[in-house]
């Protein structure tokens, strides 16, 4: 093991003993009674369990009122209007005959809301979208609270859906719970010519009509964004971290292999029941050695800094206390192994033709990365994740990969990578700290030092942009009041459009924010998550216009260029909008979100997770 890695993992067992330890202690003692009892459901009163059953089949309800089959929940997230979430339609039917042939009998507990970052871009209802995590582990929970399962099988994909599901299903850590994945959509309009159609349009060089053409000929049909954003970078996550079969993660939507997978998923989840004879609880999957792979398998993808927020939650949620100073650490000896959109110009399918997967563990695992001695879905040690899936007369088979990357402009060993470095860095200084993602930015743009320009939003910016204010000028644009207590963190990708034209143009220009801009961040230097947030008095509240700021992802560093002695003078400008204001959308109806959610660097959640912090990110 890469002694960095052993030691992150190191640090974070013994900052995470006592948290961990309390969490452990009910997992066990739940998992325990599990197997003593028998299925869950027989602990049920006969009203409680006829409720439970009335609406079953015939057949179902005989395994149901029985005591020998373990029930196995699906908790969903399908919707028809997301293309990642519209292929679960068919998968309960697919999974309760699975799990029915067996041995198991399975029920659909609950669904839990899936809403899409691409649609509310640039529109209130993305302001409810960091927030929708933690309605849709709250969701996880009330679907598995009736205490009729032995196992559960979570259907989600996208950017909040996944950390969600997962931080709910760890609060019933002693369940074994399988993510079943839909897979990408085929690939559209390439990424390089829809990413110049979107900088000619925010130039004005092109209509509204073809500039939706070109969207329409990119997100085409169901299956998940084929670039590498917060979707696909949970996919890799999940996978990484032991909570997938192995190779599941990118097998088109409705192909014979991507059935056959599904099918699998139910038929292993029967098998790591308390009553199987493989017993694997979630809670014990997710442990210290897995959380640090899933972050090394992140950073060495360049996925989406959103996950320096939602690893943060999900590991709380198992008692586990990771910090962004362990991201810091692993940066500096994680390799950069891939080249996928916006960090490259293949996309995911491209990343799955070169080897995908399977590739991407055996070098991390050979190089010392990984740790393989972990609990997965698929049995103990992380080597059954080398295995690709082929069908075999209409079942999936596993075998090892017998050769590397067969493209190296996309998927390359951990010996010859694109960088030496992750893809994600840490930086700080006298602003507070704060996320960049450099796999996508050249060498020559991750240091910037210009004076700034502040808007307490997006819009501010372009409308300057549209007006010319911002022509033949260095400058880093300061965004706040965007942070969890001040909106919900919503996303801004309304800005990378804009400041890449000026970036071509030959203008040095980066962005400072306390808001997001997630996995699709692009080639302008950023600084995100900054925290603290201005709405919580963080001093990016003190910064004025004309101050000069530098930002050098290299280094680690985002400085204000001001003395200690000014900044004491200085009183915030701005604010965020009043909750009175703060309506529209259904935005009133999560003021009491805001005014408990923590710091983007201990997760932005909003409640106290197993010891590991409080509300509002104390303790």
């Amino acid at each position: 093991m890469n002694p960095v890695v052993e030691a992150v993992v190191a640090r974070l067992r013994e900052r995470s003993e006592a948290s961990r330890n309390a969490y452990l202690s009910r997992v066990d003692a739940a998992g325990e009674e599990a197997r003593l009892r028998g299925p869950a459901r027989t602990g049920l009163a006969c009203a409680n369990l006829a409720h439970g059953f009335a609406a079953s089949p015939a057949a179902d309800k005989l395994d149901l009122r029985g005591s020998v089959k373990p029930g196995v929940a699906i908790v969903t997230s399908y919707n028809d209007m997301l293309s990642a979430h519209q292929p679960y339609e068919t998968y309960p039917g697919e999974l309760k005959a699975a799990v029915r042939a067996a041995g198991g009998v399975a029920q659909v507990a609950g669904g839990v809301p899936a809403m899409c970052d691409g649609i509310t871009q640039g529109r209130a209802g993305m302001e409810l979208s960091l927030y929708s995590r933690e309605v849709i582990a709250m969701s996880t929970a009330i679907a598995l609270s009736h205490d009729m399962f032995d196992a559960a099988l979570l259907l989600g994909v996208c950017d909040k859906i996944v950390p969600g599901l997962l931080i709910g299903a760890l609060h019933f850590g002693h369940l074994p719970a399988l993510f079943v994945p839909a897979g990408p959509m085929t690939s559209g309009l390439p990424n390089k010519v829809k990413a110049r159609t979107r900088q000619r349009f925010a130039e004005g060089g092109i209509g509204r009509g073809e500039m939706l053409d070109a969207e329409a000929s990119s997100y085409h049909s169901p299956g998940t964004c084929t670039f590498y954003g917060t979707a696909n970078s949970n996919q890799v996550v999940v996978e990484v971290m032991g909570l997938h079969l192995p190779g599941a993660t990118f097998v088109n939507p409705r192909t014979e292999l991507r059935q056959a997978l599904t099918a699998a998923a139910g038929r292993r989840a029967v098998e790591l029941t308390a009553h199987g004879p493989e017993y694997t609880p979630v809670g014990h999957v997710v442990d210290e050695r897995a959380v640090v792979n899933g972050m090394v398998a992140l950073l060495a993808t360049g996925g989406s800094t959103n996950h320096t927020m939602h690893l943060v939650a999900i590991a709380a949620a198992a008692g586990i206390d990771l910090r962004w100073d362990d991201f810091a650490a692993l940066s500096k000896v994680v390799p950069l192994l891939t080249r996928i959109y916006p960090n490259g110009q293949a996309d995911v399918n491209h990343f799955q033709a070169a080897g995908g997967m399977p590739v991407l563990i055996g070098e991390l695992l050979d190089a010392g990365l990984l740790d393989r001695d972990v609990l997965t879905v698929a049995g103990r040690g992380l080597d059954h994740y080398r295995s690709e899936p082929e069908l075999k007369e209409g079942e999936p088979v596993w075998r090892e990969r017998a050769q590397g990357s067969t493209d190296l402009d996309v998927l390359r060993p951990a010996a010859d990578p694109f960088s030496a470095d992750g893809g994600i860095h840490m930086v700080d200084g006298n602003l507070g700290r704060a996320v960049t993602k450099v796999s996508a930015v050249r060498p020559e743009h991750q240091v910037v030092q210009a004076p700034a320009k502040v808007f307490d939003d997006q819009y501010g910016l372009l409308r300057a942009f549209e007006a010319g204010e911002l022509d033949g000028q260095d400058f880093v644009a300061v965004i706040r009041y965007q942070g969890p207590s001040a909106n919900g963190m919503p996303e801004l990708h309304k800005l990378t459009p804009p400041m890449a034209v000026l970036q071509d143009r030959g203008q040095h220009v980066a962005i400072v924010t306390d808001g997001r801009m997630s996995g699709a961040s692009g080639k302008v230097p950023s600084a995100i998550h900054l925290s603290p947030e201005a709405a919580k008095g963080g001093p990016i509240g003190l910064v004025r216009d004309g101050d000069p700021i530098r930002l050098d992802a290299a280094a680690g560093t985002l400085t204000l260029l001001v003395t200690d002695e000014e900044l004491a003078r200085r009183e915030p400008q701005g604010a965020p909008l009043p909750d009175d204001r703060w309506v529209g959308t259904g935005r009133e109806l999560f003021a009491a979100f805001r005014r408990t959610a923590g710091p983007a660097e201990r997760g932005a959640g909003i409640f106290a997770m197993n010891g590991v912090y409080g509300v509002n990110g104390e303790g």
